[in-house]
């Protein structure tokens, strides 16, 4: 390819039609190039502040901070994989296993992030927004809308399953997400519940085991182990401002 095609294929790429239309005038002109880098720059830009947006992943602290000898079970090398995205490319699903406190969301998140930054639409919410929402819905239309808004983007992170318990309505609602991006789209979920006991977390509902089912069907499953880090942070917060007040209060 010349590099006058190449030029006429971005500003097509770019849709610049008076360009394309006025392009025997346009394609030697030194402005050219320039014009076309801004716009590719600037909609390049555009797009990623559009995906951050609808993305939903709120604030966070970069997995350059994580304390990865706190726990007493990570796996690093897994979670690096995890980084590099890979598993979006074959539709596979990530699902990070651990108590509350170690990390998770913050892991889930850094994922997210970065699958924005590499050009994938991501969606993050909490399980209990998810089914909250989506059970909320009075027409069905609605709900269709809805779960099709759910099930498009490249990933979906559900965070924190097993912190509430929900009725079957939320768990068919639940089976049906994950049945429509089963081996198509990649799904992140992390819960602070075994799937042994995820009938817990959906007591009574039938779709539970084909649930759980269609999730490791094709999935990295990480299990993160040790005490809660946020209590961790807690008592030395406290033990820090009760050295304060002591040394305040000396003679």
């Amino acid at each position: 390819m010349t590099t006058n095609d190449s030029s006429r294929q971005r500003a097509a790429t770019l849709q610049l039609h008076g360009v394309l239309a006025h392009w025997a005038e346009c394609a030697n002109q030194p402005w050219l190039d320039p014009l076309l880098g801004w716009e590719e720059t600037e909609r390049s830009r555009r797009s990623l502040e559009r995906r951050l947006r609808s993305a939903h992943i709120g604030r966070f602290k970069p997995l350059a901070d994580f304390d990865w000898a706190w726990p007493t079970q990570c796996d690093q090398r897994s979670i690096a994989e995890l980084m590099t995205l890979d598993f979006l490319i074959s539709g596979t699903n990530a699902i990070l296993v651990g108590a509350s406190g170690l990390g998770k969301t913050m892991i889930a998140q850094n994922i997210a992030h970065q699958a924005v930054l590499n050009g994938h639409t991501v969606m993050f919410a909490t399980a209990g927004h998810l089914l909250g929402e989506l059970a909320g819905l009075d027409s069905d239309s609605a709900l269709r809308y809805r779960l099709r808004r759910y099930a498009a983007p490249d990933l979906l992170v559900v965070d924190e399953v097993g912190y509430l318990s929900y009725s079957n309505r939320h768990a068919d609602l639940l089976f049906e997400l994950i049945n429509r991006r089963h081996e198509k789209k990649s799904t992140l979920i992390t819960t602070n519940k075994a799937f042994s006991e995820w009938s817990e977390v959906f007591p009574n509902a039938s779709c539970v085991v084909a649930m759980i089912d269609r999730l490791v069907h094709h999935a990295e499953i990480l299990s993160i182990k040790g005490e809660s880090y946020r209590r961790k942070e807690a008592q030395e917060h406290a033990t820090a401002k009760s050295r304060k007040r002591k040394t305040k209060e000396a003679p």
